[in-house]
């Protein structure tokens, strides 16, 4: 028995069969047509890209005493200051600037603890990243000479 339009039901379900298939079919091609060889760089090129970030900081010091002024509870009073200047070493997968930075400041309550040393890490001559878990400093900076770094008792608020 057919139907108005001249279908009858079985036609119509094949029908719809037919362009359900047809929209899992265009989908899976559009997901095939996104894949590529091309995953992005190579390994090499990321290690060129990272390596070319290794610019000397000229303003090593005024980075750090910005980044103390704002990293301490009271930056003020800051007592044994010592910096050692910036070295080439392995950070991630590759090398950074790395200068360690020691001092004596005050906590929240206004008492002196004991002294800490943190590393600063920078990438394309600018402070990228200050350390201070003791694990990493210490590997980091076990072999750091430290000079006087009479600003950082300077530091105000």
């Amino acid at each position: 028995m057919l139907e108005e339009g001249g279908m009858n039901a079985g036609t119509r379900v094949d029908d719809m069969r037919w362009g359900v298939a047809m929209a899992a079919l265009a989908a899976v091609l559009a997901v095939g047509g996104c894949a590529s060889d091309d995953v992005g760089p190579s390994p090499a090129e990321l290690r060129a890209e990272w390596d070319a970030q290794n610019v000397y900081p000229q303003n090593f010091k005024t980075d750090l005493l910005d980044f103390l002024r704002t990293y301490l509870n009271d930056p003020s009073n800051v007592r044994n200051g010592g910096v050692s200047q910036p070295v080439l070493m392995d950070v991630g997968p590759g090398k950074r600037y790395v200068a360690c930075v020691r001092y004596d400041a005050r906590d929240a309550q206004g008492h002196y603890g004991e002294t800490k040393i943190g590393a600063a890490t920078y990438v394309s001559g600018k402070l990228d990243r200050f350390i201070d878990t003791k694990l990493q400093v210490k590997q980091m900076c076990k072999d750091a000479a430290f000079a006087p770094f009479p600003e950082l008792a300077k530091l105000t608020r």
